[in-house]
């Protein structure tokens, strides 16, 4: 029997009605839930009643964070609507793949978008652009949820319904856009907000893509669930959100950022003096988190409380207890309530060994039934309805999970497998080092040999040499990189995770070159 999915925000309208539920710090604009909840019914009967939206329809959205991505979200949900968040750092041949492939009837759009909007418009038959902002006119979006005449009565929903499809940001390949379900949502709340100590209470500062699973569940929809405030920033910029969280006027508890957030954060002036002691929870994920950077906010009294999860599994799977978040640095901790974890070696069994390195499947109600239009790639990520991520991990005797990387950033130098993430560890405890990535390239002799791309911070000097014998001492010679190349600044996608495939692509250029 199918579960019925739950109007949340019509419960804290009867429940909560004034209490704030999100700012757009852009805009300025506040709203209540009550506000919240009507703006959404009264979206949901423009989109159907003015644009023809029914259920099982997808509706495309490419802006910068806005409270409005959520009013679309839930005005999807309302309408049995499939929301679709679109990264809006691709280019229009990218987007046009996706657009074509999940073939959105409406498609809602920045101002600063609009000329692309067009031509996708056109290149992929979209019924109907719809855009948000306007300098000199009122926006279609505005117009729309003003000139509807009420609310609709909700479309009723299960957990089994898909809500959302969320391409994954194809860095290698062509993107898949991962179906997720009102279940999983529901089932990450459940999941993550205990051990992240969400309540109606909290007040989290949203800086992640809203168009990124983190950016929507890493804790936005985990706050929308109990009735908390969630406040939104246009983009993470590191000074400005280090200020914002300082601030207590606005009282924040929460934030959730990638690695690189907080590296950015730290290498601030002003954050020496930062006092955030009222702030109780702040999580990281996305990708490896360097040691220096958990030490450096744990001395805060502000320990990064680690998770791992995937836009697969809603996203969050292995979160770290905050009373062990410094004990256990370096961990992303146990499996989160509903969900099951494996650890299994390249025939799929289980790896029972503590602190052997396997492939991280899961198995629970927060995964994905499966990628949009791609059977072959759903059959081949999902056996038995355990999900291969793909990543590299191992479990410590007290069953504590740590992601060793990515098995595609792995390398193979002399037979030897290497994980850039704990090289990476290493030449970050260097001084003058601002970023670094490590990646393997070819080598005649070794197979590959590592390749050590780092970022110097301003005003200092770093050579190869001093990177050489840095790591001597500290790494087994086939984990020592051969080389260093020193650059401005990494690559990054919108989540601020580093594109190591562009790092492989001009590393094989400048090799070609010099031939």
């Amino acid at each position: 029997m199918a579960v019925k999915a739950y109007d949340w925000l019509a419960h804290h309208a009867r429940y909560s009605p004034d209490r704030t539920a999100m700012v757009d710090l852009h805009t300025g604009r506040q709203f209540s839930y009550r506000q919240f909840s009507a703006r959404v019914g009264r979206l949901a009967r423009y989109l159907r009643d003015g644009l023809g939206v029914g259920r099982g329809d997808r509706v495309g959205m490419l802006a910068p964070n806005t409270t409005d991505h959520f009013e679309l979200q839930f005005a999807c949900g309302r309408l049995g609507a499939v929301f679709l968040p679109l990264n809006w750092r691709l280019t229009e041949p990218e987007l046009a793949f996706i657009v074509n492939d999940a073939g959105p009837t409406v498609f809602v759009h920045d101002d600063a978008f609009a000329d692309t909007a067009a031509a996708l418009k056109a290149r992929c038959g979209i019924a109907h652009l719809v855009d948000l902002n306007g300098d000199d006119r009122p926006s279609a979006y505005e117009t729309g949820i003003a000139g509807a005449a009420g609310e609709v009565a909700p479309v009723e929903v299960t957990h089994d319904d898909l809500s959302t499809i969320m391409y994954t940001s194809g860095t290698t390949g062509l993107p898949k856009g991962a179906m997720i379900t009102h279940g999983m949502t529901f089932w990450n709340a459940v999941n993550l907000g205990p051990p992240a100590l969400v309540t109606p209470k909290t007040v989290h500062l949203s800086v992640l893509p809203l168009f990124h699973t983190a950016g929507l569940n890493c804790y936005s929809n985990v706050v929308f669930h109990v009735g908390g405030t969630v406040v939104v920033m246009r983009g993470f910029d590191p000074g400005r959100a280090l200020a914002l969280l300082m601030d207590r006027d606005y009282g924040f508890t929460h934030f959730f950022g990638v690695p690189a957030n907080y590296l950015f954060m730290s290498q601030l002036p002003d954050f020496a003096g930062a006092d955030l002691s009222h702030v109780s929870v702040c999580g990281v994920g996305g990708a490896p988190c360097a040691l220096s950077i958990l030490e450096t906010w744990a001395a805060k009294g502000l320990p990064l409380q680690q998770g791992y999860g995937m836009t697969e599994t809603s996203p969050a799977a292995i979160f770290i207890n905050p009373e062990r978040a410094v004990e256990k640095a370096g961990s992303c901790g146990l499996p989160v309530l509903h969900t099951e974890i494996r650890v299994v070696d390249e025939n799929g069994v289980d790896v029972t060994d503590p602190d052997r390195i396997g492939e991280l499947w899961i198995k629970g109600p927060n995964i994905t039934p499966g990628y949009w239009n791609r059977p072959e790639a759903t059959a081949e990520a999902i056996v038995d309805g355990w999900l291969r991520t793909g990543d590299a991990a191992k479990r410590d005797a007290e069953g504590y999970y740590f992601i060793v990387d990515r098995w595609k950033d792995m390398y193979i130098s002399g037979g030897e497998n290497v994980y850039p993430a704990e090289v990476e560890n290493v030449i970050y405890q260097i001084e003058a080092v601002a970023e670094v990535a490590v990646i393997g390239v070819p080598d005649a002799r070794w197979g590959e040999v590592g390749q050590a791309v780092i970022a110097v911070k301003p005003d200092q000097a770093l050579t190869e040499a001093d990177v050489m014998r840095h790591c001597e001492d500290r790494l087994a010679r086939f984990k020592m990189p051969k080389s260093v190349r020193f650059v401005d600044a990494l690559p990054r996608n919108a989540t601020g995770k580093v594109l190591k495939r562009d790092l492989r692509d001009a590393t094989a250029a400048d090799s070609q070159a010099a031939q």
